[in-house]
């Protein structure tokens, strides 16, 4: 069995000891984050059955992921990087889920261009939960607004998305988003990542990105 699958399974279990441990019933899908590695490194995870992948730039995902999505249509793939709308075009066509949504600009230009195709991709709301002037995200005073927007334009938006301030503890932000994505009546949650999925299923995320642990670490 190759190393990136056992990694997988050891991930997978571990989620298992956590809901088990805390009684959740639903265990969050695991999205291998796969951006930057090349189709033959990842085809051992879909030769094994796993369905859903993270990509962060268009082009690459595009390349990647055309072909073998023709031949293995189970497959889901999440953009879960910065989506600039001079790409929206083509990252609907290849993505069945955007993390990364920001603005009514970039909800109106998913909506134009997704309905050009007729398909519906599944949108989740990056919010900015640590307030950082470098990172993307819309911050918490705008959410609602946004999401009236997204209704307006009519979008399948499903969830909300963070990245927690890197180096903090990130339990205060899992916290904080699990309320914010309640109040809006969202079933699903797209946080967590290698260093902290675990501490996002105890606030109940039901997508974890994880990338290095499974994959190793990108050179």
């Amino acid at each position: 069995m190759a190393n990136i699958v056992k990694n997988l399974l050891e991930i997978e279990n571990n989620i298992k000891v956590q809901i088990n441990k805390l009684n959740i019933t639903n265990p969050p899908k695991i999205i291998a984050v796969s951006k930057t590695f090349k189709i033959d490194k990842i085809l051992p995870l879909i030769e094994y059955g796993h369905t859903n992948y993270g990509e962060n730039k268009v082009q690459e995902a595009v390349e990647k992921w055309t072909e073998i999505k023709k031949t293995n249509p189970e497959l889901k793939l999440h953009m879960i990087g910065k989506l600039q709308t001079n790409k929206v075009k083509y990252a609907v066509q290849i993505f069945d889920y955007i993390h990364s949504v920001d603005s009514e600009k970039l909800a109106k230009k998913i909506a134009d261009e997704q309905n050009k195709i007729n398909k519906k991709i599944k949108i989740f709301l990056q919010v900015n939960i640590g307030n950082e002037d470098q990172k993307s995200g819309i911050n918490t005073n705008q959410l609602s607004q946004l999401v009236s927007y997204c209704k307006e334009v009519e979008l399948d938006l499903i969830g909300l998305m963070c990245i927690p301030p890197i180096n903090l503890n990130p339990e205060s932000y899992f916290e904080e988003m699990n309320k914010l994505n309640k109040n809006f009546g969202f079933k699903e949650l797209s946080m967590g990542m290698s260093s902290d999925y675990l501490t996002a299923v105890k606030y109940l995320s039901t997508y974890v990105r994880v990338g290095s642990s499974i994959f190793g670490q990108r050179f």
